[in-house]
């Protein structure tokens, strides 16, 4: 159901600190353009940590209006609290959404087990269900065998696999039909290689044509053109990851005219000026101005 690149969608602000709708329809209309399978909304690099409850809708809502049926869109609907993501994931499937990312529960670290029955029941909801293994943002991993267990689940489709673990990859792939899309865009053509189906993409913010053409040529085997995409972006991922995302990423679309100045929430901030300069050379390079 997901496959492809699919981007994990910036939430840009104006200068008051609210949603951007302007620029929210000009980057969707991006997307299409350049050949996006799919948009994350209010994922982890969409700041999800910092949205009111509203603000998935009205995102989905603005994105829909521009981009019409033409590209599928999920929402990130997880929480520490299973109550607040089966209510997220309702109120995602009653707006239409094709599907929601479940990021595992932070901070309160739950067992397997514990873990098992949270996406079971946000599941239960009835809508298409993308786990998402984010050990580094969240301090819980999702097991291999516990992933497995869940695929027996209906509604629970793929997995978002950010643990940086290909062993983890290969045994989800051996032992059970989920869909793997990377969550690190460095491990994007690696993990096609091994079976994964795409990747849920930061990077695809500001270089969405040259993504979604690395990821389509590996889906196809065409690996010596993947490769060759691959290492000319890679000093652009790893420059993307200098600070915590997404606070690189919205200077670098800003530098692309992608972006006007980039608006974090707090406790978010602008860049430190030494990897700010960093970052420009880095795009420099890459042919960003």
């Amino acid at each position: 159901m997901f496959r492809g690149s699919i981007v994990a969608l910036i939430t840009p602000f104006d200068s008051m600190g609210r949603i951007d709708a302007r620029v929210v329809r000009k980057l969707a209309r991006l997307h299409v353009d350049s050949g996006t399978d799919a948009i994350l909304l209010a994922g982890c690099t969409g700041e999800s940590f910092t949205l009111r409850e509203g603000e998935r809708a009205e995102l989905f809502r603005l994105v829909k209006d521009e981009a019409g049926d033409s590209i599928k869109v999920m929402i990130g609907t997880g929480a520490s609290a299973t109550r607040v993501a089966v209510e997220r994931t309702k109120s995602a499937m009653d707006i239409g959404a094709d599907g929601a990312l479940v990021i595992t529960p932070f901070g309160n670290k739950p067992t397997q087990h514990a873990l098992i029955s949270y996406f079971r029941e946000v599941a239960d909801v009835g809508l298409p269900i993308v786990l998402y293994n984010v050990p580094g943002r969240t301090g819980t991993t999702i097991q291999p065998q516990a992933a497995i267990a869940l695929a027996e689940h209906p509604n629970i489709v793929a997995i978002k696999e950010a643990s940086g673990s290909l062993d983890t990859v290969s045994e989800i792939l051996r032992k059970s039909s989920l869909t793997v899309l990377s969550g690190d865009d460095s491990l994007t053509v690696p993990m096609i290689a091994l079976g994964a189906s795409g990747v849920i993409s930061t990077v695809a913010n500001l270089l969405p044509a040259d993504f979604s053409a690395m990821v389509h040529a590996a889906l196809k085997g065409d690996f010596t053109t993947a490769s060759e995409i691959h290492l000319r972006i890679f000093p652009v991922m790893k420059a993307l990851f200098i600070e915590g995302n997404p606070v690189p990423l919205k200077t670098a679309m800003s530098i692309a005219g992608l972006l006007p100045d980039p608006v974090f929430r707090p406790p978010l901030a602008a860049m430190t000026e030494n990897n700010r300069t960093k970052l420009a050379a880095v795009l420099k390079e890459y042919g960003i101005a």
